[in-house]
């Protein structure tokens, strides 16, 4: 099948992403032309999911520093570091976007002296080495993590951690799809994630695509669905993971580890090291983004919540460390107790 290509550079257009809010009904690409739309595009979850954010942020500050136009490099300092507070203001969670910034602040600082033009090319050049580096890193998650998946299971997974998620392939999606390339039968259930429902909406339309046998649930039926035995493991991605092991994932996920553990239901987590915040000590040091009141009570832009009612719409919440069987990463799996290892790993 052709890959699915969430966001890639072009030398004359600016940046280009798929729609995630238009997706299953349309697949339709926007072209970003200046940082503003891609902080905007990254608000507004035109682009989501924690690595796909990350190489956005980095091809966003790329982009802007290529249309800027410093006469010194006192002005490229304060260009640059204007650009990055325009992106790092976008979304608090997602470890992946300060990652990536902190690189291109690197790349920045190696390349400054050599000259204003060859700061932009090495600018672009490490944005597009980061989707570069995604890919590879997937598919070694994914490889990695099939070892974990029975010759014949059913996998529950939340929200969306697939193509669309990353630069292609998937975390979570990509350990099911390493296993379905090696010949095991699995069948996915796709909780619907509510409010702005990732599952429904695009994890089915990923796992469609590839020919996965899919089902989707809604999200109070995870439960119910595990003590019919139903569900072999629960597979997720992660926006942050703190030193211990604490994991910031979609709103629910907590909730699913919880039932996970009740039922005897190993419980997973598939995350790039871009992910792990060894300077964050547990889940307590994580900010939660709290998305707007609408995404809640309104659906297809129809408000279906009484007037004047408010929402609460936190968009993650915070799995503790000892609900997590193991977290899969391109450098291998880590089980309990995660601390020693994420340290080391990182």
């Amino acid at each position: 099948m052709e890959e699915i290509k969430p966001i890639f550079w072009d030398d004359e257009k600016g940046i280009i992403i798929l729609d995630q809010r238009a997706l299953p009904r349309e697949e339709k690409y926007l072209t970003l032309k200046n940082i503003e739309e891609v902080a905007e595009a990254i608000r507004n979850l035109a682009i989501r999911g924690a690595p796909a954010i990350g190489i956005a942020a980095a091809m966003g500050v790329a982009l802007g520093f290529k249309m800027s136009s410093p006469k010194n490099k006192k002005e490229a300092e304060n260009i640059f570091q204007h650009l990055c507070r325009i992106i790092t203001q976008s979304r608090p969670t997602a470890r992946n976007l300060f990652w990536a910034i902190e690189r291109m602040k690197e790349i920045f600082g190696q390349s400054l002296d050599r000259g204003i033009e060859e700061t932009k090319r090495s600018l672009i050049s490490a944005a597009k080495s980061l989707l570069e580096e995604d890919l590879r890193v997937n598919r070694a998650i994914g490889e990695n993590g099939q070892i974990l998946i029975p010759q014949e299971c059913a996998i529950l997974t939340h929200c969306n951690a697939g193509a669309l998620a990353t630069g292609g392939y998937g975390t979570a999606i990509g350990v099911i799809r390493a296993a379905w390339e090696a010949g095991k039968k699995i069948r996915v259930l796709v909780d619907e994630t509510r409010p702005v429902l990732q599952g429904m909406r695009l994890t089915a339309w990923e796992l469609q695509k590839l020919a996965i046998p899919v089902v989707i649930i809604t999200d109070s039926m995870a439960g119910w669905f595990m003590a019919q035995g139903k569900i072999d493991l629960v597979l997720c991605g992660a926006d942050r993971v703190a030193r211990n092991g604490d994991t910031a994932n979609k709103i629910g996920t907590y909730s699913l580890a919880i039932l996970a553990r009740a039922h005897r239901i190993p419980f997973y987590i598939a995350a790039p090291i871009s992910t792990i915040d060894v300077e964050t000590k547990d889940g307590r040091g994580i900010e939660i983004e709290e998305r707007p009141e609408e995404e809640v009570v309104e659906i297809g832009g129809k408000r279906y919540a009484p007037p004047g009612v408010r929402a609460a719409n936190p968009a993650f919440d915070i799995t503790p460390a000892h609900l997590i069987d193991a977290i899969i990463t391109e450098r291998g799996i880590l089980y309990p107790p995660f601390e020693d290892a994420l340290n080391k790993l990182c």
